[in-house]
């Protein structure tokens, strides 16, 4: 058997009694104790929560979660929700015209901040595609929008976005 411990520590009995209501104030003012013993936890947050859906297959695409998106020759706002998103997909670019450019950014309402670019360089080759594939998650507050821009009718930016989390964290299954 293991020594016991108690601690004496206001903060520490402060934050118990605020995430666990129940478990506050009672005894002679020694709430919390440590032990020299080795207790299994179990963590059972997800049931707790309503999800039994393991992380992996949270982020799962489905027909009513995911969203399509296919940028040529304009400026569009892919995303204009609040939360957490996934965000996938590839640019393709037309090598005849050397000075196409993508670029996704982030738009808070008063400017910009590109969180990624892509612009075909070197010598127009007549006949030749590229193609790149990009995979990230963005954050967007209220007020914000994600913006893909590309340069040109030679250069395209498609993929989908699917919303992971709300803004408070809430996982959005799919």
């Amino acid at each position: 058997m293991g020594q016991e411990y108690f601690i004496n520590s206001q903060e520490l009995q402060d934050k118990v009694s605020d995430l666990l209501p129940s478990q506050g104030g009672a005894g002679a003012g020694f709430d919390l104790s440590a032990s020299t013993q080795i207790v299994p936890i179990i963590d059972l947050t997800e049931s707790a929560e309503g999800s039994n859906v393991r992380e992996d297959l949270q982020t799962a695409l489905s027909y009513d979660t995911s969203t399509v998106f296919v940028v040529n020759n304009t400026t569009s706002s892919i995303i204009t929700n609040t939360g957490y998103w996934r965000v996938f997909g590839n640019n393709t670019s037309f090598s005849s015209s050397p000075t196409q450019t993508i670029t996704i950014a982030l738009n808070n309402g008063t400017g910009s901040k590109i969180i990624y670019t892509y612009k075909q360089g070197g010598e127009a080759v007549s006949g030749r595609y590229n193609n790149f594939y990009f995979d990230f998650v963005v954050f967007l507050e209220a007020g914000h929008s994600l913006d893909v821009t590309s340069s040109g009718t030679s250069s395209t930016c498609s993929g989908v976005v699917r919303q992971i989390a709300t803004i408070t964290g809430e996982l959005v299954n799919p």
